[in-house]
């Protein structure tokens, strides 16, 4: 591993920290020590991340003109400002402030750091570096998590407010380790004629985004769907939630690497795409069965396989969705590609739980084979997706016999 890239896993890691830390203890720090009610703090971060969903793609762009390393310490920064913000806020209006400046920063925040990747790492190497840092990250939120339930078992305000001030401290030192990595080159001007934000006008690549972001939907699958589904469909104890959330965490630390290492290219890429839906389609039909009457202790094994099953698909979809989300993207434009791409997420948490809870928690078994088929159509899709973006390319010539094999696979 090189020295730049460790530099980059060490700043993933310390705010790694601080977000774990943050999903773990937020939703009671706001009610229990801001003062605001459940519907207030919904809505609250539901606005912030659909400003942060339309500032990703802006902010991408800043980055490639300006410079992906001095937008992206810039944007920690801001970060660490908003996450102490909320240390001194006390109503719903400044709430929504702060709120908002968090989303905002935390979404161009991961743009920069995309365009930053790509501009300091060879193409070749680009996947398994990402793969790295992914595994890096679940380590740092495994780590986070930890301190927030130290905070949670004390349940007072002194311990939630460490949580968040540590929380504010670890966006502080990613900036100082972002800050030591190398320049990439700023891309100052765009050619006469261009759109300003190319990537709102490239449609191969705004189906790729799409798909992407409904293959993320496992995301409020597992952190919301499936700990409702134990408790209310299964006879597992209730301590399987957490035991499922280790499953995910540690598989990903431990194998997302060796699992990246088989995508070298879009071939590979869309292969390990399909490969996801597959494995997805699998965990959803195993988690049905976990609804048939048995024993604790055999529901608990069998939801472990699915959340195996799942940990597998979202690695192999990681995998492929970096190389493409790379791949298809000019090299000047790296940013706003990558804060495009980027969205999936935000869009799979804004519209993953009312759908998911909809079919898996009213419809039972056969709405988890509805959520397995729609993975599996979408993780099919990809593929053609993916040839159509790659002959719109100025580079397609050099893309498509790589392409060739991809159809007679």
């Amino acid at each position: 591993m090189t020295p730049t890239a460790r530099k980059l896993a060490f700043a993933q890691l310390a705010n790694s920290v601080g977000d774990g830390a943050f999903i773990v203890t937020s939703a009671l720090f706001f009610t229990r020590v801001v003062g605001l009610s459940t519907a207030q703090v919904g809505l609250g971060l539901t606005i912030a991340w659909l400003v942060g969903f339309l500032t990703g793609v802006p902010l991408g762009s800043l980055a490639d003109r300006k410079g992906p390393r001095g937008v992206a310490t810039l944007l920690a920064l801001s970060t660490a400002i908003s996450v102490g913000s909320f240390l001194f806020v006390r109503s719903f209006p400044l709430f929504l402030i702060a709120a908002i400046a968090y989303a905002t920063s935390h979404t161009g925040l991961t743009a920069a750091r995309q365009a930053l990747l790509a501009g300091l790492v060879k193409p070749a190497e680009r996947t398994r570096i990402r793969a790295f840092l992914q595994a890096t990250v679940n380590a740092g939120l495994a780590v986070g998590a930890a301190l927030g339930g130290i905070a949670l078992h004390f349940d007072t305000a002194t311990a939630y407010l460490t949580v968040f001030a540590i929380d504010a401290a670890s966006f502080l030192v990613a900036a100082g380790l972002i800050r030591r990595v190398p320049t990439v080159k700023a891309v100052p001007f765009r050619v006469a004629g261009e759109p300003r934000l190319a990537v709102l006008h490239d449609r191969p690549y705004a189906v790729l985004a799409l798909l992407n972001a409904v293959m993320l939907m496992f995301m409020p699958l597992l952190s919301l769907v499936v700990p409702l589904w134990i408790v209310e469909r299964t006879n597992a104890p209730g301590w399987v939630v957490a035991a499922l959330l280790v499953v995910n965490t540690v598989g990903v630390t431990l194998f997302q690497v060796r699992v990246a290492r088989s995508v070298t290219d879009l071939r590979t890429a869309t292969r390990s795409v399909r490969f996801a839906g597959v494995a997805m389609l699998a965990a959803c039909g195993v988690f049905a069965l976990s609804a048939v009457g048995m024993a604790p202790a055999a529901a608990a094994g069998v939801l472990a396989v699915a959340a195996a099953l799942l940990t597998f698909g979202e690695m192999k979809l990681a995998s492929g969705a970096w190389e493409i989300s790379f791949g298809l993207a000019p090299a000047d434009k790296q940013g706003q590609y990558q804060g495009f791409f980027g969205t999936g997420p935000a869009v799979a948490r804004m519209l993953g739980p009312a759908l998911l809870t909809t079919l898996v928690l009213g419809w039972g078994p056969v709405g988890w084979m509805i959520v397995g088929a729609l993975f599996l159509g979408t993780s099919m899709g990809t593929g053609p997706a993916v040839r159509w973006a790659a002959r719109t390319r100025s580079a397609g010539q050099a893309i498509e016999p790589s392409l060739a094999e991809e159809r007679a696979a």
